[in-house]
Formats: structure tokens, C-alpha cells, sequence
């Protein structure tokens, strides 16, 4: 099976609709999906975590599939969004001085893409 891991950088909605998308289509093709919010990106958390945002269907579904592997603790206390993450129940990943390193996905065979 395909491994995948989406590191979401950009707080860009019209971007990361494309992180969910394809999350989605490859996990529904039988890929093993993982999505990582990095960097601007954990700004979305509190905005997608509203009924009323455009996109929180997709993130909803996403998330219920379990493809969120979890969002960047530095970025996210830096940012201001910690508790939002916190309170979505997104694990915070800090395995690279606070940020979430990629290595570790490297070495279980995943495929990185950035957005």
C-alpha cells in the first residue's frame, strides 16, 4: 500500500481544500493517508472547526477517517491557535525542536508532498 503524509504549510483555505481532496480520494483508493498542519496552516484549525465555514465538511470527514496525524505545537503556541487544536483533539506534534519532523515519516516509507 501507497503511504502519503500531507504537510499542510500554507493558512490559504483554497489550498488546503486541495490537501483534504486528495486525502480523501487516495484514502477512499486504498493509500495510507496522514495530514500534518505546519507553520500558518494551524490557523485554520478554529476556522474549519466551525459548522459555518465552506470546508468544514471535508475537514469533518477527514478527520472522522482519522487521516490527521496532528498539528505543529510551536507553530500552533506561536500562532495563537494551541487551544483550538488542543479542544479539536488534533495530537500536537513537536518531535523536531517543537515541529514536527518529517524523517520519521521518511524512514516508515511515506511519500511527502507539501502544500
Amino acid at each position: 500500500m501507497k503511504k502519503v503524509v500531507f504537510f499542510a504549510f500554507q493558512a490559504d483555505p483554497m489550498c488546503f481544500v486541495h490537501v483534504l481532496l486528495n486525502g480523501l480520494d487516495m484514502k477512499e483508493k486504498g493509500f495510507e493517508i496522514r495530514i500534518v498542519m505546519e507553520g500558518a496552516a494551524t490557523r485554520l484549525v478554529p476556522e474549519l472547526s466551525g459548522p459555518e465555514h465552506p470546508l468544514h465538511g471535508l475537514y469533518a470527514k477527514a478527520k472522522a477517517q482519522g487521516l490527521f496525524e496532528g498539528a505543529c505545537r510551536a507553530c500552533s503556541a506561536k500562532l495563537g491557535t494551541l487551544e483550538a487544536v488542543r479542544r479539536e483533539g488534533l495530537p500536537l506534534l513537536e518531535d523536531m525542536s517543537g515541529h514536527p519532523g518529517m524523517a520519521g515519516f521518511l524512514a516508515e516509507g511515506y511519500e511527502i508532498v507539501t502544500f
